[in-house]
C-alpha cells in the first residue's frame, strides 16, 4: 500500500469513510490520510471520528498525496479533474470509484502517462463486508493494481475484471445492496401482514438473509441445490417458490441488474 506514501480522498462521503476506517483498522497512520470535502459538517465528523487531515482544496490534496481516491459523483468528474490536472504527475496513482466513467476518460484529463485504476465498490464496505471489482488503466502498473487491491481488501473482497465488464459489476454488486434491502423490507412486511410484531418480523427477515448468504458461502453449493433441499414435496416452501416464479422475482432481479448496468453506461457516455 505505497509504503510511506500519503493517501488522499477527493470527496468525503460514505465510501471514502469506509476506506478510511479500513485503513486505520489496518494500522495505517491517520496523519498519512487526507480528505478533501466541501461540506463543513461532514469535515467536522471525519475529523472527530478519525483524526485525519481535512481540506476544502482538491488541488492542495493532489499536491500532497501519492495515491488519490476519486470519490465524487460522476456528474461532476470533469469539473473536479480540470481543477487538479496540473498537479497530477506520473508519480501519482489515481483510484476512481465512479460509476460509468472509464479509465480512458479519466486519463484524458492529464498529460503524460497518468496511472489510473478504476474500481466499483459497494456500501457494505462500511461494515467491512464490501464487494469491489477493479481494472487497470492503460498506464497502471502491476504495483498500482496491487495497491488498489490492498486498499479495498481492507473493507471486503476484491475481484479484478476487464474494463468492459465494469458496467455489469455496477449493476450487480455496486447497486445490488439496494435490491437486498428491498427484499429484507418485503419479507418483514410479509411477516407483519401475517400477524408478527414489526420488531420480530424485521429481526427474522434480517437473520434469514444473513443465514442464507452464509450457508451459500460456507457450503460452496449452488443456490439452486440449497433451495431444493428446503422444498419438501407438497410443503410450504415449494408453494411459496411457485408464487415467486409466478410474480417474476427472478426476472425482476435480472432486469434490475441490467437497468443499473445500462444507467452506468449512460453516465459514462457510452
Amino acid at each position: 500500500m505505497m509504503a510511506g506514501g500519503t493517501i488522499g480522498f477527493i470527496g468525503g462521503g460514505n465510501m471514502a469513510e469506509a476506506l478510511v476506517k479500513g485503513l486505520l483498522k489496518g494500522a495505517f497512520p491517520p496523519e498519512k490520510i487526507m480528505v478533501s470535502e466541501p461540506g463543513e459538517e461532514r469535515r467536522r465528523l471525519l475529523a472527530d471520528r478519525y483524526r485525519v487531515g481535512l481540506t476544502t482544496e482538491n488541488l492542495e490534496l493532489v499536491r500532497q498525496c501519492d495515491l488519490i481516491v476519486l470519490a465524487v459523483k460522476p456528474q461532476i468528474v470533469d469539473e473536479v479533474l480540470e481543477g487538479v490536472g496540473g498537479a497530477f504527475t506520473d508519480a501519482k496513482l489515481l483510484i476512481s470509484i465512479l460509476a460509468g466513467v472509464d479509465s480512458g476518460s479519466l486519463e484524458a484529463h492529464f498529460d503524460g502517462s497518468p496511472r489510473v485504476v478504476r474500481t466499483m465498490p459497494n456500501t457494505p464496505a462500511l461494515v467491512g463486508a464490501g464487494a469491489t471489482a477493479l481494472c487497470a488503466g492503460r498506464y497502471a502498473t502491476n504495483d498500482d493494481v496491487t495497491a488498489a487491491r490492498h486498499l479495498f481488501e481492507a473493507v471486503g473482497i476484491v475481484h479484478e475484471v476487464s474494463e468492459k465488464q465494469m458496467d455489469a459489476v455496477t449493476g450487480l454488486s455496486g447497486s445490488g445492496p439496494a435490491y437486498i434491502f428491498t427484499v429484507i423490507e418485503a419479507l418483514a412486511d410479509g411477516g407483519v401482514k401475517e400477524g408478527l410484531p414489526r420488531l420480530v418480523a424485521s429481526s427474522l427477515a434480517l437473520q434469514t438473509v444473513l443465514g442464507a448468504a452464509r450457508l451459500v458461502d460456507e457450503s460452496r453449493e449452488h443456490p439452486a441445490v440449497l433451495r431444493d433441499r428446503v422444498c419438501s414435496p407438497g410443503g410450504t416452501t415449494i408453494a411459496a417458490v411457485q408464487v415467486l416464479e409466478e410474480k417474476g422475482l427472478r426476472a425482476a432481479l435480472m432486469g434490475a441488474v441490467a437497468a443499473a448496468a445500462r444507467r452506468s453506461r449512460e453516465l459514462g457516455g457510452k
